[in-house]
């Protein structure tokens, strides 16, 4: 792979400043940046928004589910546009401590993607800024909001994978979504018009990003927004209130979601998965669309069949 592939713009003070914290990061330090990193994951967002969507409040979940596609769309279309390399690949004294897919080497960027804007910062803050602005008289969720955000940003550029500025533009493109996404629902009462409007926000990345994490976001935002229409016409499950049936919910939706996109991979060598090959981009959007719409869309409809394990619903 070209490590010269891409720019290298960055702020003097930035690498001086990974380098100044990796200066003194022991290995705990490393493993709780690495451990905060991951709370901006997609992996560990999935079962943040299955919890409040198919346990606690589906409306919530939704409105999460929503803002988290949607910003990660977006971040990627974003990418593709500034073409910033990670720190690391232009500075050899910052090193990295943890890449982004480990199925992939280091330097190779189209698996690694771009650095600007950061996905996990702007991830973290389109879902857990989320939450107060839908529960606004809650004071934890406002810490929550504002803190593990925080963290998580902060976590990248100490790992050596973000400068400070993508960070930054993380942060404030996951605030973005939330306005903006907040304003659509509010003016278009239709949720088929809304959907269709989010997805075509989405569908210009399909002309001119190379990267797989864009294809990624896009398969799970029409697998998601599908869903979410299905289920509102078809399916109209239930919220729980037993601490049984959620934690059944929960686990079953989160293996069901990694269990498909395991299985989906099957038909295709790891060759033709990891490339930048058109064919390999398709396969990588259905594969995501295909899992998410069942884990939204088709899974609650086992719901009404689970009614009488734990204690009735309320």
């Amino acid at each position: 792979m070209d490590l010269f592939v891409g720019t290298g713009f960055s702020f003097g003070w930035e690498a001086s400043l990974i380098v100044f914290l990796q200066s003194h990061m022991d290995a705990f330090a490393t493993a709780a940046a690495s451990f905060l990193s991951m709370l901006g994951e997609e992996y560990l967002l999935v079962p943040v928004m299955g919890f409040l969507y198919w346990c606690y409040d589906k409306e919530l979940g939704k409105t999460v589910g929503i803002n988290l596609v949607t910003a990660f769309s977006w971040n990627a279309m974003l990418k593709n546009c500034f073409f910033r390399r990670r720190p690391y690949f232009d500075d050899p004294r910052i090193k990295c401590l943890k890449v982004v897919d480990p199925d992939a080497p280091a330097d190779d960027i189209v698996a690694q993607g771009w650095s600007f804007p950061s996905g996990h910062s702007t991830n973290s803050a389109a879902v857990y800024s989320t939450l107060p602005f839908c529960r606004r008289r809650s004071f934890a969720l406002r810490i929550i909001g504002i803190v593990i955000p925080l963290l998580v940003g902060v976590s990248r550029f100490c790992l050596g994978v973000h400068y400070p500025t993508d960070v930054l533009a993380g942060w404030l493109l996951g605030i973005l979504t939330i306005a903006v996404v907040s304003f659509l629902r509010a003016k278009i009462r239709n949720s088929l018009v809304l959907y269709a409007v989010l997805f075509l926000s989405a569908v210009p990345g399909l002309f001119y990003c190379t990267t797989s994490d864009y294809y990624t976001a896009f398969g799970l935002m029409t697998g998601a927004l599908c869903g979410f229409y299905f289920e509102e016409k078809v399916v109209h499950f239930r919220n729980t209130r037993s601490a049984v049936r959620s934690v059944l919910r929960l686990l079953a939706g989160v293996v069901l979601f990694l269990g498909l996109t395991s299985v989906t991979k099957l038909p295709f060598s790891s060759e033709l998965l990891n490339s930048s090959a058109g064919t390999a981009h398709a396969i990588r959007v259905l594969r995501y669309a295909l899992s998410t719409f069942v884990v939204i869309g088709v899974y609650p409809m086992v719901f009404r069949f689970t009614a009488k394990i734990g204690n009735p619903e309320q």
